[in-house]
């Protein structure tokens, strides 16, 4: 089934500072009824998959919101989003280990507009790969009651180092003891987020024995769990994920309401 484009969703631009820099601007599409749901694109852009993805959150009864931070609309560009980030030094800092990347600040205060403008209890959000960490980091965020970070990459090429410091664990860890764990996806064989990175993960915030977050590893090979390798037949691996992320974001996000 052909994906909804674009031109069905509501566009509107944001504007809010990225962490202590200057105010950065971009836009955002919004469609759907219902607890908003922030769909952060991952690096090959806003392709079909990504609006896929959207669909079935909004037929689930979520609202999307799906800002656009950078590259094409409609289809993906790998080596083209790429420079793109490369070149996006104020926004993302994609190889920075124990630091978080000024654009999760802009994404807090997008989940607050969102909040706010829907009259929701929260907000959920999905962070992939480039932003998979982002899903956890913004879990510190009042207005975010729910966070799934899919196969989360960031630092780029370093496995064992997390895009987030110090601070910003113990931020995440006591927001998390008081919202419930927030959850995590990986395929077995991806090569940018390996077992290390969930190693990690684990180590970090579940090492006293407490769940804060929820890990989930799909057999086989693969990277985008909910939009490039996404099967969407019952019984698939990946198509269970998705079902869970929905069954979570209903706990999360309708319970609230």
């Amino acid at each position: 089934m052909e994906a909804t484009q674009i031109d069905a969703y509501t566009k509107e631009q944001f504007t809010a500072p990225l962490g202590n820099q200057k105010d950065a601007t971009f836009d955002v599409y919004v469609r759907g009824e219902g607890a908003p749901v922030v769909v952060i694109q991952e690096l090959p852009g806003i392709g079909q998959e990504t609006l896929r993805l959207a669909d079935k959150l909004i037929t689930a009864g979520f609202q999307a919101w799906l800002p656009h931070l950078f590259g094409p609309i409609g289809k993906i560009s790998m080596l083209g989003n790429s420079v793109r980030v490369l070149c996006m030094r104020r926004e993302f800092t994609a190889f920075a280990a124990d630091k978080t990347s000024p654009i999760v600040d802009w994404l807090k205060a997008l989940c607050r507009h969102a909040k706010d403008k829907t009259g929701a209890k929260g907000v959920g959000t999905i962070g992939m790969c480039l932003t998979g960490n982002f899903a956890i980091s913004l879990m510190v965020d009042d207005a975010v009651l729910a966070g799934v970070a899919s196969q989360p990459s960031m630092p780029l090429f370093n496995q064992n180092a997390l895009h987030m410091s110090s601070q910003d664990v113990q931020e995440i860890k006591a927001a998390l003891d008081v919202k419930g764990a927030a959850h995590a996806y990986r395929f077995k064989e991806d090569k940018l987020c390996q077992a290390a990175k969930f190693d990690l993960l684990e180590k970090t915030f579940n090492e006293d024995g407490a769940k804060r977050l929820e890990m989930t590893t799909l057999p086989g090979p693969g990277h985008s769990v909910f939009t490039l390798d996404f099967v969407d037949e019952q019984g698939h691996p990946t198509s269970n994920a998705l079902q869970n992320v929905i069954a979570y974001f209903d706990e999360k996000l309708r319970a609230a309401a």
